[in-house]
Order: C-alpha cells, then structure tokens, then sequence
C-alpha cells in the first residue's frame, strides 16, 4: 500500500481579549517588566478570565475559523485531536466537548497530553491516519488555559504562561507537499522538574493540597532551560540531516514559544538566521499547546506553498521533538 503525505490545507487561531502586562504582574508579585523581558522575551499575555470559560471555548471559535476557512462542512471532518494540558475536565475529552459545540457528528475525537509538546504529537499521530488512507479529513487543536493552574504568587511561573490556542486541518496531499518526517521523543526522569504536584491519581484534591497550592505549575527553571535548549536543537538538527536539509533550505522555523533565549539558542545551533524564525512570544506568552498553531496562524501569510517548515517543541515530562513539512499552500491574498 502506498502512504499518502499528510498536509496542513488550513489553519486558524484564537486568544482572549484580556491582556495581563508586565506592568499588571509588577503590582502582583516582586518582579518588574525589565527582568521579565530580558528572561522570557516577554510583554503581555492573553487571560481567559470570564467565569465557566475553559479549554474548550478556546478551540471552538479557532476550528469554527477553521472550517470556514478550508470550505469544510462539520460532518465531513473524520477525526479531531485536541492537544492539551488543561482539559475543561478530567473526562470527557475536551475534543468531544468541542465536536459536541461545532455540531462534529461524524466524526470520533481524544485529547493527548504531552504538555507543550503535545501538539507536534498530535500533528504527527493524525498525520499516520492520513498516510495509511483511514482518513480524509481531520482536524488537529493546541490550546490551553493555562491561567487555570498558574499560581499567581509565584513570580517564575505566573510571568511565563498565557491563554489561547489554535487549529490545523490534515487531508492528503496532491503533490509533493506535506509532513516528511519527525522525531518525538521523551524522557520521563524530568518529571521531576517540571510537573503539576496535586490533581491527579497519586495525590487527588483534598482541602489541604488546595490550601497548599498544589494544583498550580511548579518548575524548576535552570534545568528545564538546559534540557530545551539541548533536547530541542539535537531533535530538529537530526530531523534535517536525515533529510539533507542545510539552514539554507529552510524557509521557517516554528518554535514553541517558551523562553525567547531558547528558541534563539535553538536556531542559532542549526545555523538558521534569525529572520526565519517565527516569534509572537513577546504578546501571548506561553500558551502551551497553542503556541505553535498560533504561529501557523500569525505567519500563515508569509509561507509559499513548497516552503520548507522545521517545527519545534519542549515540554514538561520531558518530551521534545522536531516536524519536518512543506507548506501546501499559498495563502489568500498574500
């Protein structure tokens, strides 16, 4: 059986209209815009603060976006994957949530959490639905509310995180274009690093986790710093040789938005200008598994179609990983 490539034909984004500042957060906890700045390249971030508003409503109005964009019915859509870590509940999935509030009859969806890695996971799963020709249609979501689980006493974290989200559609590419080639990988001891303590089945809710602030992110950030910048750049400089790609082939590079310093550690390792690299951490902080769609989003104008795309991610667990595709498309009106 032949394999069909998977390519990106669409994608959409979304962010909440609340922005919380460096200037907002100096008159929360001991920091100031200066230091935050210089450590994460970061200005502002987007809060989903309205009351009953979760992951979900986040993805509804991107995939919405989304379906418009690419002329798609929600009938036609085979399959949707929500890559998430703030699920709107511990079950049902919150891409059943979502299909539920698009009217996504046909299809069957599942979240998968590898924190902000999770969407180059996602991408590369639907993606083998759609080379074994299962699939036609499917629709990849990153988002997360990250505002849910930030302990806004602690000054590491609450500075870095953000809310938003977006989405890709896959279908079978036409011509040469699509996802070539990927390299996910995890290692499990970095749980210790990077990790949410309560919440879960080891130390479920009781009033006393609450009380000791247990639900929110904790990190260790020296060390995750040196496991990114190390884990991320082998990853995407292994997924161009493989592919006898040099710097000078790649047209962008699509990098989780987690600390300005790592991402230009990361480019500069594999020898890529920084004019190819895709950036919006400065206004969304952040978001987790919405972070690289909403770069798609952002930049969706600039790629041509047969561009060359590297696509990067680190998160907590670790995980890390690289994607390698060629744009499918010229955007409208760019």
């Amino acid at each position: 059986m032949q394999l069909k490539r998977a390519a990106i034909t669409g994608i959409a984004g979304w962010v909440p209209e609340n922005r919380l500042t460096n200037q907002d957060l100096e008159k929360m906890v001991d920091t100031n815009d200066e230091w935050i700045r210089t450590r994460t390249g970061i200005n502002e971030r987007r809060i989903l603060n309205e009351k009953g508003k979760g992951t979900s409503d986040i993805a509804v109005p991107a995939v919405l976006d989304l379906l418009k964009k690419t002329n798609t019915a929600p009938e036609e859509v085979d399959l949707l994957i929500c890559a998430t870590s703030t699920p709107d509940m511990q079950f049902p999935a919150t891409a059943n949530v979502i299909c539920d509030k698009i009217g996504i009859k046909n299809a069957f969806g599942y979240d998968i959490n590898a924190a902000c890695s999770g969407f180059l996971y996602s991408l590369v799963t639907a993606s083998k639905f759609i080379e074994t020709g299962t699939y036609k249609k499917i629709i990849v979501v990153g988002a997360d509310k990250m505002s849910s689980i930030i302990n806004y006493q602690d000054r590491t974290t609450c500075i870095i995180f953000g809310d938003g989200g977006g989405a890709v559609m896959l279908e079978p590419s036409k011509d040469d274009s699509g996802i070539y080639d990927s390299i996910l990988e995890s290692d499990g001891s970095g749980r210790h690093y990077l990790f949410q303590k309560s919440g879960g089945s080891v130390s479920p809710a009781t009033p006393e986790s609450v009380a000791a602030r247990e639900h929110f992110v904790t990190q260790e950030g020296a060390h995750v710093f040196k496991a990114a910048v190390k884990n991320l750049s082998s990853s995407m400089d292994r997924v161009m040789k493989r592919n006898n790609l040099t710097s000078d082939d790649i047209a962008w590079f699509i990098p989780h938005q987690a600390n300005l310093r790592i991402i230009k550690a990361a480019a500069a390792y594999i020898g890529l200008d920084e004019k190819k690299v895709a950036v919006n951490i400065s206004k969304y902080g952040n978001t987790t598994n919405g972070t690289i769609p909403l770069c798609l989003w952002e930049w969706e104008s600039k790629f041509k179609k047969g561009d060359n795309l590297i696509l990067g991610a680190f998160g907590g667990g670790f995980t890390w990983g690289a994607v390698y595709l060629k744009w499918a498309y010229d955007a409208p009106n760019s």
